[in-house]
């Protein structure tokens, strides 16, 4: 007789399909009745971006456990999700609840996603991780590896890839209407927090604030005003800077377009730093090699106040933050975070383009755990690629000077020192 399925094995076994939505045109999942009528969400991380995705985790699914190192946010959530277990530590959730969790959401600082994802995954859970999915590079490798070697299904946080004007306009691109693409311009308003100056005096630790887990794996040092909840994005440690945390969503269009993954080279200039908090600006230059349907790609990247020269928009003043997509037939200049708007600046017609729209971006996750259909920014074929391409560009920033990348191997050939960063050491205790 066949063995009963249990919760475990069918979360295990759900993903009819590997390939990625984009690549693929948005591959079709064969028809399936699911054996999970209603997701069992773990929320790991509460706070911040933590209170929607688990929001959308409770109103989408039924959350039966809830992790946060502070106390305070810990306790409001509580109220919010009556039904559910409280954890400061999630090593300790993801034991406890084992088969309770069908899946989780991990919306910790960048430092813990990686550890904290890949520890649910390697249990069998599917797993939506916030932007960015990694901290370092091959994290994110990893992350994307173990999805698809366990059949998980995945997404990351960059909730623009559900927007239709984000499709539509990438499928334009792709379909010609700008021409043969030469150039990309990414830029952001980012930072709008402390970044490139010294340490905060060490100060005592709030009472509601496990520190030690909050620190998790990354180096110890002692706590300072400043870095919970929200400034520790600009220290090299914790965070992943501006290009880290907005360039999975300004950066997105241009990705899903262009195909901008890959890159043989990427070289920066900033205003400086320490090797502890990333610079004040930064302007990245990522080179692409050609590809089967593209020729080469210069990628041009600005944070800190920096912007695209407006002789590139015609003489307009670029907004804050936005991308444009240059061809030999035209542009598409997209104002904004999320590619929710886009321009079209051609002389001819709008060729005639097919996409497939979302239901929602979390919306996608939940039905891709109950059907296997993969999501748009799923981790072996978008988020992961994704989020290497970004981080090459910190790699750039620490190193100083040009960087000569070998994407398959994860290695910068002209600068071998820089592997520490590439893959980091965690702490002792921590292991991923």
């Amino acid at each position: 007789m066949p063995k009963k399925l249990t919760r475990r094995s069918f979360v295990q076994a759900s993903a009819a399909t590997t390939a990625g939505f984009w690549a693929a045109g948005g591959v079709q999942a064969a028809e399936s009745k699911s054996a999970i009528e209603t997701v069992q969400f773990a929320c790991i991380g509460i706070g911040g971006k933590g209170s929607s995705d688990s929001g959308d985790a409770g109103n989408h699914g039924n959350v039966v456990g809830i992790c946060d190192v502070d106390s305070n946010r810990l306790k409001g959530a509580k109220s919010r999700f009556k039904g559910a277990e409280a954890f400061t530590d999630y090593r300790e959730m993801l034991d406890k609840l084992g088969d309770k969790i069908d899946a989780v959401t991990v919306s910790t600082p960048d430092h813990s996603h990686a550890h904290a994802a890949a520890l649910a995954m390697r249990k069998g859970k599917h797993a939506f991780v916030q932007k960015p999915l990694t901290h370092s590079i091959s994290e994110a490798r990893l992350l994307g590896e173990l999805a698809r070697d366990m059949g998980l299904q995945t997404e990351m946080g960059n909730q623009g890839t559900a927007e239709s004007e984000l499709r539509e306009a990438a499928a334009l691109v792709r379909a010609g209407a700008v021409g043969e693409i030469t150039e990309v311009h990414v830029w952001t308003n980012r930072p709008v927090w402390p970044q490139g100056g010294p340490r905060p005096a060490p100060s005592a630790v709030p009472p509601h604030l496990d520190w030690d887990l909050w620190l998790g794996p990354a180096p110890e040092r002692d706590y300072a005003n400043g870095y919970h909840p929200f400034a520790w994005r600009g220290w090299w440690d914790f965070g992943t800077g501006a290009l880290g945390d907005m360039a999975c969503h300004t950066f997105n269009l241009p990705f899903a377009a262009v195909d901008l993954r890959d890159p043989t080279a990427v070289d920066a200039e900033h205003s400086g730093h320490n090797q502890d908090s990333y610079p004040k600006w930064s302007i990245i230059r990522f080179e692409f090699p050609a590809n089967d349907w593209r020729g080469e790609v210069t990628c041009h990247w600005y944070d800190g106040g920096k912007r695209p020269d407006p002789a590139l928009l015609d003489g307009e003043n670029p907004v804050s933050s936005g991308c444009l997509i240059i061809g030999d037939k035209g542009k598409l200049y997209s104002p904004g975070d999320y590619a929710a708007d886009y321009q079209l600046r051609i002389s001819g017609d709008k060729p005639k383009i097919d996409f497939e729209k979302s239901p929602g971006h979390f919306q996608e996750f939940v039905r891709a755990i109950k059907t296997g259909k993969p999501t748009m920014s799923n981790f072996p074929d978008y988020a992961g690629p994704l989020t290497e391409t970004i981080l090459l560009g910190n790699l750039a920033v620490w190193a100083g000077e040009r960087v000569e990348w070998d994407a398959k191997n994860l290695t910068p050939t002209n600068k071998p020192e820089l592997a520490k960063i590439v893959k980091r050491e965690y702490r002792p205790g921590w292991t991923l």
